[in-house]
């Protein structure tokens, strides 16, 4: 079944153009199934038969095949080895090794956001986090507040970087964080530990420090890995 955004997304979408059908239907059809498998909707392991699916969303299979295959590039979908694709599995070995990669990105985006000529954006942020515990008393309205805080942080560094190469690896990373994000959404402890962190990253890049705001970085990134890994150990067949 869809959920209420997906609904919204479909009831909303732009018709397409004359010559452009295949085109915009790929792309709503990406759009409404990256948005399930991010939303858990779609969950680790889901198998994605395409009649199926493109029945489902209302669109022929030749867009679809188009979707899927962005999804593949997303690393959010895999082929399976009898038919069809599937969404791809969280396991503690994937999180880890986006962590790996994570942390030489966001610790290198760190340092050169600390040595930008104009940290203001960043100087704006830091009351914002100073509220964030307020903010995560909200219950399920204030953590969704407390997450587009975060996104907004993430654009921060990305302008403040300046680097296409560089913010293109980190969405790519940003992705994948969007559906490991659940697993911290229902422990209030770390998420305010979490902003406390950032306050630490946003300090050192405001005192154009790119050692140490390489280093908090790399410090709320261990933290947040041991949190996720905990939880996941916790669960059993994990």
């Amino acid at each position: 079944m869809y959920t209420q955004a997906v609904q919204d997304a479909a009831a909303t979408a732009p018709r397409p153009e004359p010559g452009r059908s295949l085109e915009r239907a790929g792309d709503r059809a990406y759009r409404l199934l990256r948005a399930e498998i991010l939303d858990g909707v779609l969950p680790a392991g889901t198998v994605l038969l395409e009649v199926e699916q493109a029945a489902r969303l209302g669109v022929s299979r030749t867009p679809l095949r188009s979707a899927v295959a962005r999804l593949v590039t997303d690393g959010l979908v895999a082929g399976r080895s009898g038919r069809g694709f599937s969404v791809t599995d969280l396991s503690v070995r994937s999180i880890t090794e986006l962590y790996e990669y994570r942390e030489a990105l966001e610790e290198r985006a760190a340092s050169l956001a600390a040595r930008a000529a104009d940290r203001t954006a960043f100087e704006q942020l830091r009351g914002r986090f100073l509220a964030a515990p307020a903010l995560l008393d909200q219950g399920e309205d204030g953590i969704r507040c407390y997450y587009a805080l975060i996104d907004e942080f993430d654009e921060a560094i990305d302008a403040a970087v300046d680097n296409s190469f560089l913010v293109g690896a980190l969405g790519t990373v940003r992705t994948h964080l969007a559906r490991i994000r659940r697993v911290a959404r229902g422990n209030p402890v770390r998420l305010r530990a979490a902003a406390a962190e950032h306050l630490l990253i946003l300090d050192a890049i405001i005192d154009g420090d790119a050692a140490l705001a390489a280093h908090a970085s790399h410090v709320h990134l261990h933290l947040s890995l041991a949190s996720v890994l905990a939880v996941l150990d916790a669960r059993p067949n994990t």
